[in-house]
């Protein structure tokens, strides 16, 4: 039986695709999502957090802010990029919220709105298709390996991320799905594919003016040196070579 989609996805993948538009994006193109979080603005850090904390968000006026979890791989890590960025500029009257993307939990529905909007962010659907050279794979359960490889490369998401597109468009089905979970890294090896995707990264990054302001701030005189190097401290920066 076919699955059928309701009004929420199919408003979430017209606003994905709207998003994209605003900030210079077509369709069918991968996001270079550092480099769209510093045209946005937002104040993004990158740091190592429990296995539980994928990331964090926090909008205050025009002031935004995320929190990315280090230790999660790079693929995870653009989905929660993703997702965060539904909190900041599409929900409306947002102000914090700890996240654990991936879940797709209709049962708490601002989350489950997130994550399809960053499954339609990271992954167009004609971006998805302009990958499959082959007409034969876009029979259900007919896509190869090989191309599922290319698409999560092209598109530097996670395996788990690109299932559920798959799935969502009809590709494939749950439990092919299944069958390609496991030895996601070997499988990228034994086709030629690096394995960086699918390991931690970004630790001590971040992304924003912090800096910046925390030196203007220190500078005017209001706040005192032992808060600036707190404030450095947080992006990661090894105080004690200042001091020396």
């Amino acid at each position: 039986m076919k699955r059928k989609h309701n009004s929420t996805q199919l408003l979430l993948e017209k606003r994905a695709s709207e998003f994209r538009q605003a900030h210079g994006l077509n369709d069918r193109e991968p996001i270079r999502l550092k480099s769209l979080l510093q045209k946005l603005n937002v104040q993004t850090l990158f740091k190592p957090l429990s296995d539980q904390f994928c990331g964090m968000a926090i909008k205050s006026g025009q002031h935004r802010f995320m929190l990315v979890n280090t230790n999660q791989s790079l693929g995870r890590q653009h989905f929660t990029i993703c997702h965060e960025l539904y909190h900041l500029f599409i929900q409306a009257d947002f102000t914090f919220q700890v996240c654990i993307p991936g879940q797709f939990d209709y049962k708490n529905p601002e989350e489950y709105k997130a994550d399809w909007f960053a499954a339609y962010l990271l992954i167009p659907r004609d971006g998805v298709l302009s990958q499959i050279n082959n007409l034969d794979e876009l029979d259900q359960n007919q896509i190869k390996l090989s191309t599922i490889l290319t698409i999560e490369q092209y598109f530097s998401c996670s395996r788990q991320a690109l299932l559920r597109r798959l799935e969502d468009m009809e590709l494939i089905d749950r439990a092919y799905g299944e069958s390609l979970k496991q030895d996601v890294k070997r499988s990228a090896t034994l086709f030629g594919f690096t394995t960086e995707l699918y390991e931690s990264g970004n630790e001590g990054q971040h992304i924003g003016d912090y800096g910046t302001k925390a030196k203007q701030l220190f500078d005017s005189e209001k706040i005192s040196e032992s808060h600036y190097y707190a404030l450095l401290k947080d992006l990661g920066v090894d105080i004690n070579a200042l001091q020396v």
